[in-house]
């Protein structure tokens, strides 16, 4: 079920131009900001978006000139966890792994216990919280960690919404869910 579903939405994602993508991109990030979590955040995880995936550039610059720290996940693929790393620049801090994804290549690694909000991708997402991620469950295993009290942000464009994702005992829900539509907020 969940790998039909990747399928579909990768294909859904794939149909938007990187104009499209962009604008809703916008569209979402401007919701974000007007959201109370974003603006008592003070350290931010926002992950880098990859091309068809709603993107967050906006929000990563929007966070410095708000005077926030962000951080990005960095991929330790041997034990299969991600490290926030602080990044400052995203184009000295910022470089591609082995397998195309964008992540910090320098920078400090903060404390997963100081992050307020982090910004969560997803291929999909449901009107319950439930997140579709690539299958890998990184995401997963670093919201669930006992440090970390932070408020998780769904990220996406409003044709990745479903009406039902199958989640398992480990999958983490997100708290809220911002895209270029609307806001939603589910109960922790």
């Amino acid at each position: 079920m969940k790998k039909e579903l990747r399928t579909k939405l990768r294909a859904v994602l794939a149909a938007l131009s990187a104009a499209e993508i962009q604008e809703k991109s916008r569209r979402a990030a401007s919701l974000l900001f007007q959201q109370p979590e974003y603006r008592r955040a003070e350290i931010m995880m926002i992950y880098l978006a990859l091309p068809h995936e709603a993107d967050t550039t906006p929000i990563v610059l929007q966070a410095w000139q708000d005077r926030k720290k962000v951080v990005a996940p960095q991929v330790l693929w041997e034990s299969r966890q991600m490290m926030p790393v602080e990044i400052r620049d995203l184009d000295e801090d910022i470089g591609s792994n082995q397998f195309g994804i964008r992540e910090p290549i320098r920078g400090l690694p903060i404390p997963v216990g100081l992050i307020d909000l982090v910004i969560v991708p997803g291929l999909g997402f449901d009107p319950f919280g439930n997140r579709l991620g690539r299958g890998r469950g990184f995401y997963d295993r670093f919201l669930s960690k006992q440090e970390f009290v932070g408020v998780t942000c769904g990220f996406a464009l409003e044709s990745q919404v479903v009406d039902s994702i199958p989640a398992a005992h480990h999958d983490v829900k997100v708290r809220m869910l911002v895209t270029d539509e609307q806001v939603r907020r589910f109960d922790p």
